[in-house]
């Protein structure tokens, strides 16, 4: 990784880790993005986005132990199903029956959505704030998912603490959601 990279890297997870909000690029869309132990982050996050607190968000990490308290409970055959699927845009939704993730991620579910991220700029800002960040689609509720930093701009402007330089992983669409359990499929 070139020092340029690691540098803003470094800013952006230090931003993240002092409550702010960032835009970041993911595998297929730009993100926003959050830690979800800063619930006034979220907060704006979800008021920038206009999108209901209800709807839930989702966690993206860089590895599948960030999840392990989620995981681990469940069936061998449901665990061995999302691990053979990961690193990659695949969200799986999954009981969180304990709260293990905070009431504003989970919204008005029991369940909380989580993802391991194929995407290395995505990975390496989830290794340097030590665990899983919130990063929703970077656009308001309603319009397209922004595809390049500049519509992120264009949505969010100087309303973002930091925009992390660099491309989307290529793919065609946002990752695709499903139940865990069921394989049942929210979002295509």
């Amino acid at each position: 990784m070139s020092s340029a990279k690691a540098f803003r890297i470094r800013r952006a997870a230090d931003i993240l880790l002092g409550g702010g909000l960032i835009t970041h690029p993911t595998e297929a869309v730009w993100g926003l993005a959050c830690l979800p132990n800063f619930p006034a982050a979220t907060a704006r996050l979800l008021d920038l986005k206009q999108r209901h607190p209800a709807k839930g968000l989702i966690l993206v990490a860089h590895d599948a132990d960030c999840f392990a308290p989620l995981i681990d409970p469940l069936p061998v055959d449901v665990r061995e199903r999302m691990l053979a699927a990961w690193p990659a845009p695949v969200t799986f939704v999954v009981p969180d029956p304990d709260g293990w993730a905070p009431p504003w991620v989970r919204g008005s579910h029991d369940s909380v959505a989580i993802r391991v991220s194929g995407h290395s700029l995505t990975a390496a800002l989830s290794r340097a704030v030590g665990g899983p960040l919130i990063s929703t689609s970077a656009n308001p509720s309603g319009a397209n998912p922004a595809r390049t930093a500049l519509k992120a701009r264009q949505y969010f402007g100087e309303q973002l603490d930091y925009y992390l330089v660099g491309e989307t992983g290529g793919a065609s669409r946002p990752s695709r959601i499903l139940n865990a359990l069921t394989g049942e499929a929210f979002r295509e």
